[in-house]
């Protein structure tokens, strides 16, 4: 893409912000209020726990501590005990719990006011019988009784071949065939209506148009919903390190939102990448593009944006490309200060200690108290060798690194602090 091309899709990007910036502070459009904060609510290793009923327990907490959404994790009969490797997908009886405790965890959150997110797999799925090619790309006997023609060709079926990226080692399902798409919408509205999800997660969603997605959608109607669009980062150099422009990353997960028509926000890989990067080798300079703004999603679409330190893939025991762990809150200080939706993993809320969880809802509570949003304007006063600073909103100011700063003007008081990290608050 040219930069001629890529800069009007940036300009149009920033006028459907002020657009929804002048639209009125509450509505439907869950999206457009940009309000959220999100709370990944497993890792890898929850399904050995009882977890709908270790959940319950900590919804009264949970809706305390500020969180507006609650991402569970897959809830269908799965071949893996994670849930990723779906099979049946109408039954809710899975490692995580049986489908009563679930149905009651369902309803303990929305008593709570909390919104429900399901992890939605349907990129591929499991097969139950053998079919072409001596294969389990069949679904006899179970609800959604596809045969080989929903399947993939590229994979083992007699579909259409994919029309993104293949996960391996199982059937890519066909999205392609009307039927296909007819059967998944069924089965979202029955999860929206019947089981009580509020939200829906799109996994692995390089894996298919995201005119599906939009699709999908646009005939169940959640009231959110996020896509998991994890693309590679640009490297180079004579020691291939992360380059400081990626601008082509990040407009590889815009244009997927543009796919889905805008219904969709997606996970911001590219803040995720450059953040850790800066707070690494303390790099601070790459938390400012070429034009001033934030160098993620953030700064192209920012209420579209879901912003994350890690998840059950990158961190947790798999480790896929964890954030420096003695740099965590300097992470969440940003992502929780700034633009975007941030979302906060399970484990370093409740498993990193009491001073991690204390740091981070004291982050929440500042976010809350300010009415910080999706789209609060940020100001990049300093990026450079020593530091990073910004003000966001006018109400807020944050700085990463150990140089020396602080806020200059009166009415300032530091709100919250930590290592390599300050947050102060207008008063």
């Amino acid at each position: 893409m040219g930069n001629s091309q890529l800069q009007v899709k940036v300009q149009m990007h920033q006028r459907m912000e002020s657009e929804t910036a002048a639209s009125p502070p509450y509505s439907d459009n869950i999206i457009r209020v940009g309000g959220e904060i999100i709370f990944q609510a497993f890792n890898w290793e929850s399904h050995k726990k009882g977890w709908w009923c270790v959940l319950e327990a900590k919804v009264p907490e949970l809706a305390l501590f500020g969180f507006s959404s609650i991402w569970l994790p897959p809830v269908t009969e799965s071949l893996a005990p994670q849930g990723y490797l779906p099979r049946n997908l109408y039954c809710l009886d899975s490692a995580y719990g049986s489908e009563r405790e679930l149905r009651g965890l369902l309803k303990k959150l929305k008593e709570h006011g909390l919104r429900p997110i399901a992890d939605i797999v349907v990129n591929h799925r499991v097969g139950s019988a053998k079919g072409a090619g001596d294969k389990y790309n069949r679904y006899d006997g179970m609800p959604m009784p596809w045969d080989e023609k929903a399947v993939t060709s590229d994979t083992g079926g007699h579909g259409n071949p994919s029309t993104g990226a293949i996960f391996e080692g199982v059937p890519n399902i066909d999205h392609a065939q009307e039927f296909v798409r007819k059967d998944i919408i069924t089965w979202l509205r029955w999860l929206r209506k019947d089981v009580g999800f509020g939200g829906f997660r799109f996994d692995f969603a390089k894996g298919y148009k995201a005119d599906f997605v939009k699709e999908y959608i646009a005939g169940s109607k959640p009231e959110l919903s996020i896509g998991e669009y994890w693309d590679t980062c640009n490297y180079g150099g004579h020691d291939n390190a992360l380059a400081y422009n990626q601008d082509s990353h990040r407009q590889r997960i815009v244009d997927w939102i543009d796919g889905t028509g805008g219904l969709s926000a997606a996970f911001d890989f590219t803040t995720k990448a450059i953040l850790q990067e800066a707070v690494t080798k303390r790099e601070w300079w790459r938390l400012r593009d070429a034009q001033g703004k934030p160098p993620g999603v953030i700064g192209y679409w920012p209420s579209r944006a879901v912003t994350f330190i890690d998840n059950h893939d990158t961190g947790s025991t798999q480790a896929h490309w964890p954030f420096p762990g003695e740099h965590i809150m300097q992470g969440y200080a940003y992502i929780i200060t700034h633009p975007g939706q941030p979302s906060i993993f399970y484990d370093h809320l409740f498993e990193w200690g009491d001073q991690t969880r204390k740091s981070i809802l004291d982050l929440v509570s500042i976010r809350r108290r300010k009415n910080l949003h999706s789209r609060s304007p940020v100001k990049i006063l300093e990026a450079n060798s020593s530091i990073y600073a910004a003000m966001i909103e006018e109400k807020v100011c944050m700085k990463l690194g150990e140089g020396d700063w602080c806020p200059q003007e009166p009415n300032w008081s530091l709100a919250t602090s930590g290592q390599s990290y300050a947050v102060w608050e207008k008063v």
